[in-house]
């Protein structure tokens, strides 16, 4: 069977056994703080499990894309070196929501493997958990005794917590698993060595190909462990593993899972590829394969190489692969780019937003590849001189630090700098770099590090949004945890109902205040602020996020009696200038589309009160005629005071049929909200001006380049724009006021015009003073040895003290010229060697020793050179170190 055949046969088994299929989620995760990216095919049903969302079916099957490269599970390091370790996979799985249990999911996945599938079932083996004193956790009896209606009891195996206790992260739900594990090594293989013996013990061709875990616990903040309140069923089964297995290959990468994209390597790189492990070049083109995959994935789920968060995992990915490639298989030029289309060839039928974003996706790989090689090139070049430095020391370590000063400031792979260094029979301070890393984990860790707390529940009441709508209301807290990080302690609190927006979407999540109802003065039914005796007990509400389905807002501290009844009120200046902004992004991406093409697409915002980001795909930066046409777009729309038309909780389907356009990287229940301008219309959570006119006036600000293929235009409205156009007015009266003129145009060249009259007086007479000098220096050199030195402190520019030199080099043979300056009190040092001694002499090397003095460098040629430095003080010393040369 073909691969696609395999993924569909797995959903069709389950379909036919009532199960909802459904399509994977995104890669990148935008609504989860605890992730990055899926790492398992359960993350996106993590609300139905904690209860926090009603799931879709009680049945549900589907392949999600999963991707493992960062935290608890990282399987970077692995990938390339073995058979079966990928960054990016796909996990088949089947779920139930609080319907079937273990008899059932053990009954599937025998009849799919052994009846379906047609795995023969002595190779198959599989686990149950052996229980764990520490936790009060017997053996799990039931599953013992449902897989010996399937399977020889001698084929199930004890295993213990870690194996068989799957948990979720360090707080959720968890539960006992059971793994089903193949054997997939020849006959004589397992009459040497029985399959039980190898199974969990890491052998390539005994593996473990799908994991059944049963959710019956939810591990507490504290770390014991509760009872859940339904029985869940989460399986995961490795897409790639199990391929191998059905098509009787040794490795994954011998599936046609990847042997279309290993065929495009080896027509690009013209290498051939063998499989062995060891072989570098082997290794390089398994690298490539795997991380093309997750790279392309990421990019066409919305994130973006970076250099922080989640972007720079994917710049890493990349680069990994560049680096390889680079090394390995002779890749001195961009060419992983090209194999986004076999991907899209290949998975594009299954996963259609390949086909959407190819061209989007191939830009950004071909963009990064290229300023990647050049880092390469300079790191490189910077590698040589630490080896040369390490060796004329006569030492065969290279430095950590300085290994991995390259790695963290330059981006250049430690593994590339361990490779070189072995051609040269070096090796790596790995001490010193483990160190460095060390120190650099410690501060990440202290700059993200808080502990978070169990939910302490007043009351189980699910709370409801009214922010739409309402800006106030009463209301009281149902649950609510304490926090700390490196800012503090703080509370985060969930309201029965709540106005707060939760952050989503580009905008950021509203502020304001809670106020008591037992603070004096204060009166619930006439809810004003002007009575209240002591402004102290208000509670200032400092964010609000949305996490697990809860609207959390965050406060300093806990109110003295958190089951009073209170009022909370939005910030409503910042929330009305944040909506105007967010109303004006819809109204410029109509614009740019319109402008632009149809091509445009947004892939990321920002909305605040002071301001808007709106970054989408297009592959030129825009001219001025572009960016006044876009502006003066959306200010008519404005102009026109176009009403609101809202459209709450309707089918995502009934929403496209009336044109709305779903945003890059976002996911979408089968309810959705739809915001309409007149012929704008998007699918939309955030909050929205009532008519357009309230925007006031647009004004972009900014056009710049964020990505290969991707434009960033920064923007202004309401109040801001105002401030913009006022402040404006001030500066041209002002101006007009010191130039005594109310033509300032005209004044201002005028005024030009006589700068540049000036400047060039100014450089006229820096000639003639520097051939003045040049005539009085001719008769100061003195002979030094085998040469003529003239060493020189004076005040003169950089560009005169050039041109002296030259001048005086040229006339005078056998010289060398030292001239410090001291001129725009920074010290410079220029020295000059005569055509005739640059064999003996360097005026690059003499620079160096000399800018050791005033705490600085820099370099040349032979014949010229120049420093700069930081130290003024040093000059003296510089000149009497110059006149011993």
């Amino acid at each position: 069977m073909t691969s696609q055949q395999i993924r569909q046969q797995f959903l069709d088994f389950f379909q036919s056994k009532n199960h909802l299929i459904v399509p994977s989620a995104p890669i990148v995760l935008k609504d989860d703080p605890t992730l990055m990216f899926s790492n398992s095919g359960m993350t996106q049903f993590k609300d139905y499990f904690l209860g926090y969302k009603e799931p879709k079916a009680p049945r549900i099957a589907d392949t999600q894309k999963c991707l493992r490269v960062s935290g608890k599970h990282n399987d970077l390091d692995d990938v390339g070196r073995d058979t079966y370790h990928h960054t990016m996979f796909e996990m088949l799985g089947n779920w139930s929501f609080g319907d079937y249990f273990k008899e059932e999911a053990i009954h599937f996945a025998w009849e799919l493997l052994t009846e379906v599938y047609k795995i023969p079932k002595e190779n198959l083996y599989v686990t149950i958990f052996e229980g764990d004193a520490s936790e009060n956790l017997g053996r799990d009896e039931d599953a013992y005794q449902f897989w010996k209606k399937h399977i020889d009891e001698s084929r199930i195996i004890n295993g213990n917590k870690k194996d068989n206790f799957w948990e979720m992260g360090e707080s959720g739900p968890c539960g006992p698993c059971s793994e089903i594990h193949v054997d997939l090594r020849t006959i004589e293989e397992k009459a040497a060595v029985p399959g039980i013996e190898l199974v969990n013990m890491d052998h390539p061709q005994v593996i473990e190909v799908w994991n059944l875990v049963f959710m019956e616990f939810n591990r507490k903040a504290d770390g014991s462990l509760e009872k859940l309140p339904n029985q869940h069923v989460d399986t995961g089964m490795g897409f790639e593993r199990l391929c191998m297995a059905l098509q009787g290959k040794k490795s994954n990468y011998d599936t046609d899972v990847f042997t279309p994209l290993i065929a495009k390597v080896e027509e690009l790189s013209g290498k051939k590829y063998t499989g062995i492990l060891e072989d570098g070049k082997d290794i390089a083109i398994r690298v490539v394969v795997d991380h093309i995959r997750a790279v392309t994935f990421a990019i066409a789920d919305g994130q973006l190489p970076g250099n922080g968060g989640a972007g720079y995992v994917i710049r890493r990915i990349l680069r990994r692969a560049i680096s390889y490639s680079y090394r390995f298989l002779g890749m001195k030029e961009a060419f992983l780019y090209e194999m986004v289309a076999i991907l899209k060839k290949e998975m594009g039928s299954f996963f259609p937003e390949l086909e959407k974003q190819e061209k989007l996706v191939t830009e950004v790989i071909k963009e990064e590849e290229n300023s990647f090689l050049k880092t390469i090139e300079l790191g490189l070049k910077r590698i040589d001189l630490i080896i040369n430095e390490t060796l004329a020391k006569n030492e065969k370590t290279l430095p950590g630090s300085a290994v991995f000063e390259l790695y963290d400031t330059f981006g250049f792979p430690a593994d590339l700098s361990r490779i070189i260094a072995e051609e040269k029979q070096l090796t790596v301070d790995e001490e010193g770099f483990n160190a460095e890393m060390e120190k650099q984990k410690q501060r990440s860790k202290k700059d993200s590090a808080a502990k978070v707390h169990d939910w302490v529940v007043l009351e189980e009441k699910p709370e409801i949004f009214v922010g739409y709508d309402q800006t106030e209301t009463e209301t009281y807290i149902t649950r609510y945890r304490k926090i700390e990080n490196k800012d503090g302690e703080f509370y985060q609190i969930v309201l029965s109902k709540t106005p707060f927006y939760p952050e989503g979407g580009g905008q950021i999540g509203d502020k304001g205040i809670l106020i008591p109802s037992y603070v004096e003065g204060f009166d619930l039914s006439n809810p004003s602020l002007t009575d209240v005796k002591d402004c102290s007990e208000l509670i200032e509400v400092l964010e609000t996020k949305k996490e697990n389905n809860l609207i959390i807002s965050l406060i300093k501290e806990l109110p003295k009696d958190a089951g009073a009844v209170f009022y909370a009120k939005v910030n409503t200046e910042e929330r009305r200038n944040t909506q105007a902004n967010h109303s004006a992004t819809h109204l410029l991406h109509e614009a740019l589309r319109e402008v632009l093409g149809t091509h445009v697409e947004q892939k990321g915002s920002y909305v605040g009160p002071e301001y808007l980001r709106f970054d989408f795909s297009h592959f030129s930066k825009m001219n001025e005629e572009e960016l006044k046409l876009v502006e003066h777009k959306v200010n008519a729309k404005i102009k026109e005071n176009i009403a609101l038309q809202e459209y709450r909780d309707i089918p995502i389907a009934e929403a496209m049929e009336k044109g709305a356009m779903a945003l890059f990287g976002e996911k979408y229940g089968d309810k959705v909200r739809m915001i309409q301008f007149g012929t704008s219309k998007e699918l939309c959570g955030g909050t929205h001006v009532k008519t357009t006119g309230e925007i006031g006036h647009f004004k972009i600000s900014a056009e710049s380049s964020t990505a290969a293929g991707i434009r960033r235009i920064e923007a202004i409205s309401g109040d801001q724009s105002a401030a913009y156009f006022k402040n404006l007015e001030t500066h041209l009266a002002e101006l007009s006021q010191l130039l005594k003129s109310k033509d300032i145009t005209r004044s201002v060249e005028k005024l030009m015009a006589e700068n540049a009259e000036l400047k060039a007086e100014v450089e006229a007479m820096k000639k003639e003073r520097a051939k003045a000098e040049t005539a009085n220096w001719k008769n100061e050199y003195q002979d030094h040895g085998d040469k003529k030195l003239l060493v020189k402190k004076v005040s003169l520019d950089a560009g005169s003290i050039k041109d002296l030199v030259f001048g005086l080099k040229k006339e005078i043979p056998s010289s060398v010229t030292v001239i410090i300056t001291d001129a725009g009190q920074k010290p410079l040092i220029s020295v000059g060697v005569s055509e005739d001694l640059e064999g003996k002499y360097h005026a690059g090397n003499i620079v160096k020793e000399l800018a050791k003095e005033i705490q600085g460098g820099g370099g040349g040629n032979p014949g010229f050179a120049t420093a700069g430095g930081k130290n003024l003080a040093g000059i003296d010393a510089a000149v009497q170190k110059a006149m011993q040369l």
